[in-house]
């Protein structure tokens, strides 16, 4: 290349470097080879280390303006671990830093404190629920004992009815066969007699015997005969406890006494019928009375059997111990006084120790006679070949108690009447004696339910435990036979009303307990937990039945002191949920409460407005707060109705659904409730009334908001005064919602949002108006009142004591921009 061709060359670059410094818009760089290969390998490398994607993602970044190294940096400068680190100390004259680290000492020890108690929270409901599981686990497994508890037991909560999923409901279908609803019936007809304050009624044992009749069953009518007997003794007090009572001598001479009619009633009735099944082998005659009847029954009962063992001679063909002691079974001591005179004069100690049982046949013999009659037994009579001579010398002397006397006490019955009359009233002097306590022990302890065969036959069972006074273990034995369960379910009932149960001190023991301060082998029945048990099965189909079932535990106290029929009366309406049937309904326009099905039971001890609002604080408990505001409101609680009403408005203020919804069902509440605030004179505080009344307007708003008209929107909004509308009224909401309450502040992120999208489209209408109007006035005022509005809302958001969700702020900010 020549010089002219160089020439050129230069030329051409001069004019290149002139155009670079000529441009004023970038600086000029100026970088030698080396620092362009320095600077190349460089990017190479980073591209090696980084991989492509962080490459697009710095270009994709970058061309937004936001530069990723820098964020990189400041996120690597943030440290969680620093948030909950201790404090550094400062010097004391460092005000600035003072306040800085109290300010951050607040929030840590705030945050730390909501941490610890929700923690505590879920522990506490934890160990609540399986506290809860395991109670009902353990009072299954208690019902399902058979044999007394020798403890006390102590649980923390009653038994709970059956689920509504466990047993639904049967509308129009009751769950009582014939026989519970008969004895229904009855319960009816006696409580209502108590509620009209009849002093004299007919004994309720009476009326359930009279029921039992037309059952048509000869065992049930056998063991209500029994209670009826047993029953007919001088009346105890209701303030003394049945068991001590029992244990008076007088009363266990009545007891005794009673036992011992039954069976000698019974039996005369069984040899009449033997002497009537044979009348020609009896030979008895057209004669009435004891003694042909005796000498009947004798004949056939000793007719083919060898009568060399007998002795001391015969009687109009009869011998004479046996025609004795069946004049005494049969519960006629005359009789037998009258076969002694007519056999001679060889037993006239023994006739004068009749004539005196006679005259006192619950006090021992005197104690000539009693020596007399001893002297006589241990000599002759103890090894007589007659067994009925024994017999009758032990039931009227008490010689040898314990002797069985087997040949003659053929049955449970024999055995049980010659038992009971060996009992007497013990002498001063006596070393020997059978006492009533002794004959319990040995019916339920040494022989009990093997030795009778007691599943095999409940009645005999049953008898000899009822006519030795020991109802409780009786009537829990026949709570455990299906087909007798119904019938113990009201002998309890029956005895429980003439004060002859014995119930424990704890509801919520067993069903059969011992209490230590009881006198051996005396038990308990825990009547609450029978009936509950009983009234289980119907007590959701039949409410009416199962309240007048729970009337007879009104003088019962659950652990906590509460009536116990009103406990019950309580779990009944969770359970059921049926209010208006068991409280009534209250009018909207009178205010008054209609009759339910509790209210009949009240009493200066029971009122229904009690128990309703044991069930609101129940139903609150259970977060069923829109059923707890209808009973507070039938409890008469109005406060509690506001502020039920303002908690649940806060939660559906804002959200749509028809009138079958929760917020609809709400409106239709608040109608009621405005209805009864009117007619009410009761004071509510301002606050929780003007908290209640602004949140009926929001709703209002919301339902305006939420149809799309906006200007009625915005009109109820600034009828309500939550919010500012102009900056003339924020400093006075901004003070509102400082004092105001929870349940209004938490709707407040709500009204905002909706807010937004009014105004917003308000601005939309004006952009489209300026199209058609460009230069109207109207628009601009308008215009200046939506930019005048965002503004006051963002500095409301920012200034009220009350941290909103973030999309409200960013909602708020955003409105803000587009009014410009």
């Amino acid at each position: 290349m020549g010089d002219e061709g160089f020439s050129k060359l230069l030329q051409q670059a001069e004019q290149l470097t002139t155009e670079i410094e000529g441009n004023e818009e970038l600086p000029r760089v100026e970088r030698s080879l080396g620092q362009v290969l320095e600077a190349s390998q460089e990017l190479y490398s980073r591209v090696i280390q980084s991989g492509a994607n962080d490459i697009q993602a710095h270009l994709l970044f970058g061309s937004k303006g936001i530069d990723l190294n820098q964020i990189s940096q400041k996120l690597e400068t943030l440290s969680s671990k620093r948030t909950f680190e201790p404090l550094q100390p400062i010097a004391d004259s460092d005000i600035e830093s003072f306040l800085k680290n109290e300010k951050e000492n607040a929030i840590l020890s705030l945050i730390d404190e909501v941490n610890k108690n929700s923690l505590q929270t879920t522990e506490d409901q934890k160990w609540e629920h399986m506290l809860s599981e395991w109670n009902k686990e353990k009072i299954k497994l208690m019902n399902a004992m058979i044999g007394p508890s020798q403890n006390w037991l102590d649980l923390k909560r009653t038994p709970e009815p059956p689920s509504i999923a466990d047993a639904p409901k049967k509308f129009g279908h009751s769950m009582l066969d014939n026989v519970e609803a008969a004895y229904a019936r009855q319960v009816h007809q006696y409580n209502k007699y108590v509620f009209q304050g009849a002093k004299s009624r007919t004994a309720l044992h009476q009326k359930f015997a009279q029921v039992a009749e037309d059952f048509n069953d000869p065992k049930v009518k056998e063991m209500w005969d029994i209670i009826n007997t047993m029953a007919n003794i001088p009346a105890l007090v209701r303030d003394e406890d049945p068991l001590k009572a029992r244990g008076n001598p007088a009363i266990q001479q009545c007891l005794v006494a009673q036992g011992k009619k039954y069976l000698q009633k019974r039996y005369k009735l069984y040899m009449n019928d033997v002497v009537r099944a044979n009348p020609a082998a009896a030979l008895r005659g057209g004669e009435p009375g004891t003694y042909p009847l005796v000498r009947g029954f004798v004949g056939l009962r000793l007719q083919g059997q060898n009568s060399q063992g007998f002795t001391d001679g015969v009687i109009d063909e009869r011998p004479l111990w046996p025609m004795v002691y069946y004049c005494l079974r049969s519960g006629d001591p005359n009789a037998a006084l009258h076969c002694l005179r007519k056999a001679g004069r060889d037993h006239e100690e023994f006739i004068a120790a009749l004539e005196e049982y006679i005259r006192n046949p619950e006090k021992p013999l005197s104690d000539k006679l009693q020596t007399a009659i001893n002297f006589q037994y241990r000599i002759q009579v103890r090894n007589s070949t007659d067994p009925y001579k024994r017999a009758v010398y032990c039931v009227i002397g008490c010689c040898d108690v314990s002797d069985e006397h087997y040949e003659v006490a053929r049955t449970a019955d024999d055995y049980l009447w010659l038992k009971l009359s060996f009992i007497r009233t013990r002498s001063a002097n006596e070393t020997e004696s059978f006492s009533y306590s002794d004959l319990q022990k040995l019916i339920l302890e040494e022989y009990g339910e093997t030795h009778y065969h007691a599943y095999e036959k409940p009645v005999v069972y049953f008898q000899v435990l009822a006519l030795t006074g020991q109802f409780e273990p009786a009537i829990e034995f026949l709570s455990r036979i299906p087909r007798y369960q119904v019938h113990g379910v009201h002998m309890a009932l029956a005895l429980h009303d003439v004060y002859m149960l014995g119930t424990p001190r704890n509801v919520q023991a067993p069903l059969l307990s011992v209490d230590t301060e009881d006198p051996p082998p005396l038990r308990r029945l825990n009547l609450a937990r029978l009936l509950l048990l009983y009234v289980r099965k119907f007590e959701l189909t039949d409410p009416s039945d199962a309240l007048h079932y729970y009337y007879f535990l009104r003088n019962l106290k659950d652990p906590s002191g509460k009536n116990l029929f009103m406990c019950c009366c309580t779990d009944l309406a969770l359970e059921s949920r049926d209010y208006e049937l068991l409280f009534g309904r209250i009018d909207a326009n009178s205010s008054l409460r209609s009759p339910g099905l509790v209210d009949q039971f009240n009493n200066p001890h029971i009122d229904s407005k009690v128990i309703a609002l044991n069930v609101a604080e129940q139903l609150v408990n259970k977060g069923l707060f829109e059923d707890a505001i209808t009973m507070y409101d039938i409890a008469d609680n109005l406060e509690k109705v506001v502020e039920l009403s303002c908690v649940l408005l806060a939660q559906v203020v804002n959200s749509g659904g028809g009138e079958t919804g929760v917020r609809g069902r709400l409106a239709k509440r608040c109608e009621l409730t405005d209805a009864r605030l009117r007619a009410s004179t009761e004071t509510l505080p301002p606050s929780l009334l003007h908290a209640y009344t602004k949140l009926c307007k929001l709703c209002i708003f919301f339902d305006q908001f939420h149809a799309d008209n906006y200007d009625a929107a915005l009109e109820t909004l600034g009828e309500c005064e939550v919010v500012p509308l102009n900056a003339s009224e924020l400093e006075a909401r901004v003070a509102a919602a400082r004092s105001g309450r929870g349940e209004l502040l938490r709707c407040l992120p709500a009204v905002l949002r909706a807010l937004c999208t009014v105004l917003l489209a308000h601005r939309q209408r004006l952009r489209a108006n300026e199209h058609s109007h460009p230069l109207s006035q109207q628009n601009n005022k308008q215009l200046e009142w939506l930019r005048e509005q965002a503004e006051v809302l963002n500095t409301f958001a920012g200034n009220i004591a009350y941290r909103m969700p973030g999309d409200t702020y960013s909602q708020l900010a955003q409105m803000q921009i587009l009014m410009h």
